[in-house]
């Protein structure tokens, strides 16, 4: 994935250096508005996550404005600036999942067996940086990185119905219930990365002289926690499709 992302960028910085003098001429630009579909989550589902019981999308609603610069009449080169929130919310069922939750008035961490639900929300403002391909006068493909910067995010959520046992698979072992003061809480937020990057491709549909569709898959490359963050055993990473309507300016 790595390879392929850096591969898109030094096709797009080639084309933009063999364009330079003109690549602000015959700009066309596009108004988008559309939905995420998908999650934060680890590749391949860990054993100690048995079943996915609950899975809420948040709302994840996404608004953008983009640059087409056509290079040839098959070929152009498509950025732009999307804000947009990438969030969902989860209740699963766990078992020695590691955990470090907030009990009354102490931090405990071990391997609970229980019921957690996880809250996401990250509004970013995202770049994507695409190659395009026109397939036909109505129908463009497009691909390259994206980058983005969170500027409002939370991870936080609670483990019930089940017990910890602290430190170990045969430590302590302390229950948690259903209602409030009974749960164990955490939250995350502050161990979330600020920058993000990944690989976005899709295709843009015209039923009209302005109006289009598109659907477009985002591919985070980029973990949403510090390389420091290990009471996640798993890496979660931000994958959303992203559906909606477009207007040409």
């Amino acid at each position: 994935m790595k390879r392929y992302i850096l591969a898109l960028m030094l096709v797009v910085l080639t084309a933009t250096q063999s364009m330079a003098i003109g690549i602000f001429d015959d700009l066309r630009y596009h108004v988008r508005l559309g939905y995420n579909i998908g999650g934060t989550a680890p590749l391949g589902m860990p054993a100690t996550i048995r079943t996915l019981d609950k899975f809420t999308l948040g709302n994840n609603m996404t608004v953008g404005l983009d640059a087409y610069k056509p290079l040839t009449e098959r070929w152009g080169l498509m950025a732009g600036f999307h804000y947009e929130n990438k969030g969902m919310r989860t209740d699963a069922r766990v078992k020695n999942y590691h955990m470090e939750i907030r009990y009354g008035d102490q931090v405990i961490e071990g391997m609970f067996t229980g019921q957690v639900v996880t809250k996401v929300t990250e509004w970013m403002l995202t770049m994507p940086i695409q190659a395009t391909y026109n397939v036909s006068k109505k129908v463009r493909l497009k691909a390259g990185p994206y980058f983005s910067y969170v500027m409002s995010n939370d991870f936080s959520g609670y483990a019930y119905d089940g017990y910890l046992r602290e430190g170990n698979p045969t430590g302590q072992k302390i229950e948690l219930g259903h209602d409030d003061g009974e749960r164990g809480d955490y939250d995350f937020t502050d161990d979330l990365r600020h920058w993000q990057f990944g690989v976005d491709v899709g295709a843009d549909w015209y039923f009209s002289k302005r109006l289009g569709a598109y659907a477009d898959l985002a591919w985070g490359l980029s973990a949403v926690f510090h390389k420091e963050f290990k009471t996640i055993e798993q890496k979660l990473y931000p994958i959303y499709g992203s559906v909606g309507l477009m207007y040409k300016l």
